[in-house]
């Protein structure tokens, strides 16, 4: 996988554009709730992760869209910048010792500075029973989800010390504190993460920057859950103690902590979860 992403101008024709996106509109970009500030997505190309990209930069952030997937990720700018945003695609392999250190030097290179980090992306390919793990998917799965978003932490803080303000987001899941079968390296990676977000807090604080965790439990997603069988639907409609959460709840959310109208937050773990981790899944009192 390739840790380095190109710059170059794109064709400013119109591209379709994302419901935030469009909702927003380019007086946003002027006038958002993240006007002025440049973030770092990793896990951007898709999914949840280009939805926070898109609703970042409808709120007025520069972007930079980070992921494995150039293809997908020089679409998610192409559609920001239709949106009158600012955007740029940085390919990066979370495995490399120097991931940090690329993703931070190519977003000071194009836009000057950074403020916002979100560590979003995930790995849990393989993961099963403790007992049969293989030593290469603990590695793996530890080190995705982990290991590079300390080491991505590490090369963001100094930017963010020279900015004199940062917000670093740590997307976790509710099995750090409610297991799920057959995830033992998955589980023990996002227990990790909620610590390593209470360590930066309390480490620079002092300084502007702050470190929250956004932990979510089951996120409707609409190619994944089309097919959902009756059955289905309603295990879903019964995980939580209100409606399904949606990516729309967790970029609210996200939104919210990484703007300045959260500046004493910090060292926290916002669940967006549909209250599945404060109380037991209402199917289990099913007669």
């Amino acid at each position: 996988m390739n840790s380095s992403g190109g710059t170059q101008p794109r064709s400013e024709a119109a591209q379709p554009k994302d419901s935030i996106t469009q909702a927003k509109g380019n007086n946003a970009q002027a006038k958002g709730r993240l006007s002025g500030e440049t973030a770092l997505i990793t896990g951007a190309t898709s999914g949840l992760g280009k939805a926070l990209a898109l609703r970042f930069a409808a709120e007025g952030a520069q972007v930079v869209v980070a992921g494995r997937n150039a293809e997908r990720g020089e679409a998610v700018c192409r559609t920001i910048e239709s949106g009158g945003g600012e955007a740029v695609f940085v390919a990066v392999d979370l495995l490399s010792d120097t991931c940090g250190d690329d993703l931070v030097r190519q977003a000071l290179d194009q836009f000057g500075q950074l403020t916002i980090l979100v560590n979003n992306a995930v790995d849990l390919e393989g993961d099963g029973p403790v007992t049969e793990n293989t030593a290469e998917t603990w590695s793996r799965i530890l080190r995705v989800n982990v290991t590079a978003a300390g080491l991505i932490c590490r090369a963001a803080i100094p930017a963010m010390q020279q900015a004199g303000r940062g917000s670093i987001l740590n997307i976790s899941s509710r099995t750090a504190e409610r297991a799920s079968p057959k995830l033992a390296a998955y589980t023990a990676a996002k227990g990790a993460l909620n610590a390593l977000t209470r360590s930066i807090a309390l480490d620079y604080a002092h300084e502007g920057i702050r470190c929250n965790t956004v932990q979510l439990g089951y996120i409707l997603h609409a190619t994944r859950d089309a097919s959902n069988s009756p059955q289905r639907k309603a295990e879903i409609e019964a995980m939580g103690l209100t409606r399904p959460a949606t990516a729309d709840d967790v970029c609210h959310a996200c939104v919210y902590l990484a703007s300045r109208e959260a500046e004493v937050i910090t060292g926290i773990t916002l669940n967006v979860d549909s209250g599945s981790t404060a109380a037991r899944a209402r199917s289990f009192d099913a007669p």
